[in-house]
Order: C-alpha cells, then sequence, then structure tokens
C-alpha cells in the first residue's frame, strides 16, 4: 500500500509555476506505509527506534513506518501475522512458542546480544554467582520458573534448594527483606532502586549460561518473500538509528521523554536505562559485524538453552541475510 506525501503547496500550483519557469516540477516520493511493533510500552528500550523516525531515516528511504505499541495486551506475533506490522520486536523463546504452533517466523536481527535477565540482591547479601542460589529466597513470578530451572541446570545447582516466592514485579519484597534476591530485567527494578539510592548487586543470568536472544526482530516468510526491499529499508533505519543511540544516550533518553511526555517517564530513570541497555546491546561481535549480528555458535548456545526451556528449534528459525543485505554494503 503506497501513498503520496506533499508539500502544503498543492501539485497543481506547483507545476503551474514550474511551467511559467520553464522547469521540470521535482518528483515527489512515494512512501509505503508500514508498521513495527514493539514488545512493550514506549520507554528507552525503544529509542533507535525513535531516532530512526526522529531523524527521517525511513522516509527518506520511501517508509511511514508507525511504531506500534506493545504492553501485556498487545502481543507481538498477532500483528505480524496479519500483517498489520512488517516487522516485530519479541524474543527468541516467544518465537520458538508461536513457531511450534505453526508460525511462519523468522528471527531477522538480533537487538540484545545478552539477556537482560539478572538476579538482583543488597550488597549486605549479595547473589554473586548460581552457587549462592541455595537456600535463599527469591523473588519471582512463578511463569519465571523455568528461567530459573534452566540456570540452575546450567551450573550444576539444586533448584530444589531455592525458595521461590511469588511476588508482584516489584522491589519492594526485597527492601522489605521478604526476600534475599529477585529475578527481574538488569535495566528495570535495579535501575529504579539505584535512582532511589539504593545500590543493588545484579548477576547477569547471560554470564552463566543463560542464552535466549532479546529483544529480536520477526517478520514472517512470506514478507521475507515478498516485501523484502521494505523489511531491508526498515531494518537499515534501526541499525542506523541504535548506532546513534549508543553515541549518545543520554540524547536519546531526552528523545524519549519528549517524544511521550504522557507516559508518566523519568528522564533520570530513562537515562540510566538507556547507560545500562549499552554493553547488553553491543558487543565485539557487534563492533566487528554491526548492530544485529549473531553467530552459529550463539544461536547453538539459543538452542541449548531454549531446549531447557522446552522449546526444540533448529538453526534455520534464524535468518541473517537481511543483516548481511544491510551491512554488506
Amino acid at each position: 500500500m503506497t501513498r503520496q506525501v506533499y508539500s502544503r503547496r498543492s501539485a497543481l500550483s506547483l507545476g503551474l509555476g514550474a511551467a511559467a519557469l520553464g522547469l521540470t516540477a521535482p518528483r515527489l516520493r512515494a512512501q509505503t506505509a508500514t508498521g513495527l511493533q514493539l514488545s512493550w510500552l514506549h520507554s528507552v528500550q525503544f529509542a533507535g527506534s525513535y531516532i530512526a523516525q526522529e531523524r527521517g531515516l525511513w522516509r527518506d528511504a520511501g517508509l511511514e513506518v508507525t511504531l506500534m505499541q506493545g504492553g501485556p495486551n498487545a502481543p507481538v506475533e498477532p500483528q505480524v501475522i496479519s500483517g498489520a506490522a512488517l516487522v516485530g520486536i519479541s524474543a527468541a523463546d516467544y518465537t520458538a512458542a508461536a513457531v511450534a504452533e505453526g508460525a511462519p517466523f523468522k528471527i531477522i536481527a538480533v537487538a540484545m546480544q545478552k539477556n537482560p535477565f539478572v538476579i538482583a540482591s543488597l550488597p549486605g547479601n549479595p547473589v554473586e554467582t548460581p552457587a549462592d542460589l541455595p537456600g535463599r529466597r527469591i523473588g519471582m513470578a512463578l511463569a519465571n520458573t523455568p528461567v530459573l530451572e534452566a540456570v540452575c541446570t546450567l551450573n550444576g545447582v539444586d533448584a530444589a534448594a531455592v525458595e521461590v516466592v511469588p511476588t508482584q514485579y516489584s522491589a519492594q519484597p526485597l527492601l522489605a527483606g521478604e526476600v534475599d534476591c529477585l529475578l527481574c530485567w538488569e535495566t528495570d527494578l535495579p535501575v529504579a532502586m539505584a535512582v532511589n539510592g539504593v545500590e543493588s548487586r545484579t548477576m547477569l543470568l547471560a554470564d552463566h549460561g543463560y542464552a535466549v536472544h532479546s529483544q529480536t526482530y520477526i517478520a514472517t516468510e512470506d514478507s521475507l518473500a515478498n516485501r523484502r526491499a521494505d523489511i531491508v529499508k526498515l531494518m537499515a533505519g534501526e541499525v542506523a538509528g541504535w548506532d546513534a543511540y549508543r553515541a549518545d544516550t543520554d540524547a536519546a533518553a531526552d528523545l524519549t521523554v519528549r517524544r511521550f511526555p504522557d507516559a508518566g517517564l523519568d528522564l533520570d530513570t530513562q537515562k540510566l536505562q538507556a547507560e545500562r541497555q549499552v554493553p547488553l546491546m553491543f558487543s565485539d561481535l557487534t563492533d566487528e559485524n554491526g548492530f544485529g549480528w549473531w553467530t552459529e555458535e550463539t544461536v547453538a548456545a539459543n538452542i541449548e538453552t531454549l531446549a531447557l526451556l522446552g522449546r526444540d528449534v533448529t538453526p534455520d528459525l534464524w535468518d541473517r541475510s537481511i543483516l548481511e543485505e544491510i551491512h554488506g554494503g
């Protein structure tokens, strides 16, 4: 679906003026409308996309991209399947579950090189390695039990020796001494504590074998076959946007807060979150090959961890051809 985008002057008046001067009227670029489905509510988590849109990177490539907010009541996969979104931002475990149900998805880029799950604790009673978990009380959603069990299995720890305390997604149970640690994302509860002057310790699960690609870009096989050029343009904008984000995370946070004044975003929190995302999203691998990259080795590690989560996948779930076209010039 395409539509022409014009300046405030009508095409008729532009044509008459050009004719009077003996000039040819400039050709106006057709804009192809498409959607990018985000995996959660608007925040600096998606600031690279905001930068791409703000700087006109998609517009200049001929795309009119709508950034579709996600959230608890807005799952990614249905929007991509329906075609409302050309590309969606998901995670390898969610995509694997959808593919098991017959969804024709491919993972085409990996934003977070390291999974953001951490076990957060306080300095006076730190959890620094998986071996510290037995005998501790961990606050978490019961739905994340497979994550804890996978980490324990990967590190030879008896998961039954860890007391799971069902909690809401809040730091309060840890601060109140109701639990010894929390299972959460590196970029949210630890950031919230830091902004409020509370020091915490975080053990990144990815540093202990938990390899599940997060903030992954997915597209359908049909879109890859029939709208490949649009996907390349969209992802090229994402790559450039995230490279700009890395260069100035404070500016990315400022942009996010300005763009969504009614989202209740705190600037200091967004700045710290933006800073803490960088080592999750960029690595020696991306420095060498470009944003979103992965290798056969990282895919193999994902397949091993996904199997522990009950998801059996094969390497062809990942399709690197879009990134190869972008980063290969």
